[in-house]
């Protein structure tokens, strides 16, 4: 029997990237997978289709994960269409960079609006329900740059770095409700994101990791089903670093 099977997981910003990654590797280790979106819904319907294809159920959502009418209507359906919901993934994000001293209040709004609220959202209404099951599992995709800081990044430092201590306070509430809470803090991965960086930016990246490559989609993939399956059931409160040893 795959490690997942029976459970029921709800991924946040599941279409592309690492994301993607995660809604596949959650299917293929057995669960039944919802997912949101925004705007890529040609991408959600392919991606459903291809893990549905696995032997699961599958299904996107198009939501923003800050508006919290939306967020409450759409996991509304899930529990109705899925049942309930065993592991949360909040992996939706956005970055807005400028250095600090050019950043626009709205730069700043946007990012904490979808990267920092839009997770207390997801998540207060979620874990009411966990917790009165009893179990569940709540993974938080963070950044090496919520532990590092990183210039031109000071709002998409804070988000991340804040959503560790949250986690943290998560993990110590809800313990005795059943209920895990963990942080994967990925460093540089091979997505979108790390696409408009230009050539050099890259090899010094590299250069400043030890393994001398950016991560995959994959690898961050594998850390979250880690967290979310029957091996990691004593650990809680904690940051899996994935980053090829570039901060340890």
């Amino acid at each position: 029997m795959k490690q997942l099977t029976k459970q029921v997981c709800f991924v946040t910003g599941g279409s592309r990237g690492i994301g993607r990654a995660i809604v596949t590797a959650m299917g293929e280790a057995g669960a039944d997978v919802a997912f949101t979106y925004q705007n890529s819904s040609a991408q959600a319907l392919a991606l459903a289709e291809e893990v549905s294809a696995k032997g699961v159920k599958c299904r996107g959502y198009q939501a923003d994960v800050a508006n919290t009418e939306q967020m409450q209507e759409v996991i509304k359906q899930v529990i109705a269409e899925f049942g309930h919901i065993t592991i949360l993934v909040n992996n939706a994000g956005i970055n807005r960079d400028k250095s600090f001293l050019k950043m626009t209040k709205p730069m700043w709004d946007e990012v904490m609006r979808v990267d920092l609220d839009g997770v207390f959202t997801t998540t207060q209404i979620i874990a009411k329900d966990m917790a009165e099951a009893g179990s569940g599992r709540i993974i938080n995709i963070s950044s090496i740059v919520g532990q590092t800081g990183n210039f031109g990044q000071a709002n998409y430092a804070a988000a991340k770095g804040a959503l560790i201590s949250f986690t943290e306070t998560l993990a110590r509430e809800l313990a005795a409700k059943g209920i895990n809470a963990n942080v994967v803090a990925p460093g540089f991965i091979d997505t979108d994101m790390t696409h408009r960086l230009t050539e050099a930016a890259l090899n010094q990246v590299k250069a400043m990791t030890p393994m001398g490559r950016l991560g995959k989609p994959q690898e961050i993939a594998d850390a979250v089903v880690f967290l979310a399956g029957p091996h990691s059931s004593y650990v809680t409160g904690q940051v899996l670093a994935v980053n090829g040893g570039m901060y340890m």
